[in-house]
């Protein structure tokens, strides 16, 4: 019986143990509470942003934008077609432009054909005298209408074989040829001033223009000659420096 009481004792003395160490530990957090809590604060947040407008206004502006977009695009489109129209219209005008010009060009070479057959046989100013007639001529040469002045210095010599001019045009007949790169019928109407107008003043020029031809013509020996004749017999003329620099190029050339 007394071990019994003692037994109880104990046990009371245990649970009284037990109990106060219970009630010493805290409680420990819900996990659920603290999850609700968070809800709770980020809802508060998107209210004071609704209650403020700015999600409105950030909303309105993001329209704004996709608006401007949308019209920089449709710009953006419609330059683009007018480039292509731009250069469709340009290429049209280019073609437009080049077949007007051949046409023209067309059209001119007609008529200075229709103008040498003209004056082939006929004096520039076929009531004029020699000098009319030689300066007609000559201005033809300075239009570059080659071909017409040559016809025109040709049928002088035959109209006034005695004039005082002959020289000249005879000299002028073989320019003609030479600047249209007739270098060969250049070269025997050159040698007709120099056998024909012996006391010509064109004899320098002459000589130095059949070196020219025979250069052209690629012969070395016969331009080399002409043109060391024109320094020795004249060597204080316009023809003789520029027959030395034609030397000297020879020289350079190796001819």
């Amino acid at each position: 019986m007394k071990a019994n009481r003692y037994a109880s004792g104990a046990l009371l003395v245990l649970l009284s143990a037990l109990a106060g160490c219970t009630m010493m530990q805290p409680p420990q957090p819900d996990p659920t509470d603290a999850k609700i809590a968070e809800i709770d604060r980020r809802l508060s947040a998107l209210e004071r942003i609704l209650a403020s407008g700015a999600l409105t206004e950030l909303t309105v502006q993001v329209d704004e934008l996709q608006r401007d977009n949308a019209e920089l695009r449709g710009r953006a489109e419609s330059l683009e077609h007018d480039a292509q129209a731009t250069a469709s219209r340009q290429r049209d005008l280019y073609l437009d432009l080049d077949n007007r010009i051949q046409e023209l060009e067309r059209s001119l070479q007609a008529r200075n054909i229709a103008a040498d057959a003209g004056t082939a046989d006929q004096l520039p100013v076929p009531d004029g005298n020699d000098r009319a007639n030689y300066e007609a001529a000559f201005e033809l040469l300075k239009q570059q209408q080659y071909s017409a002045a040559g016809a025109a210095f040709g049928q002088f010599l035959q109209t006034f074989p005695d004039s005082p001019l002959a020289d000249n045009a005879q000299y002028w007949l073989a320019e003609s040829s030479y600047v249209t790169n007739n270098f060969e019928q250049a070269l025997s109407q050159f040698q007709v001033v120099l056998s024909d107008y012996p006391r010509s003043r064109k004899i320098p020029d002459a000589l130095l223009k059949i070196g020219y031809s025979n250069y052209e013509l690629g012969r070395w020996d016969g331009a080399r000659s002409s043109l060391e004749m024109v320094l020795s017999s004249y060597p204080e003329s316009t023809a003789a420096r520029l027959a030395e620099q034609r030397l000297s190029r020879m020289s350079d050339e190796g001819h």
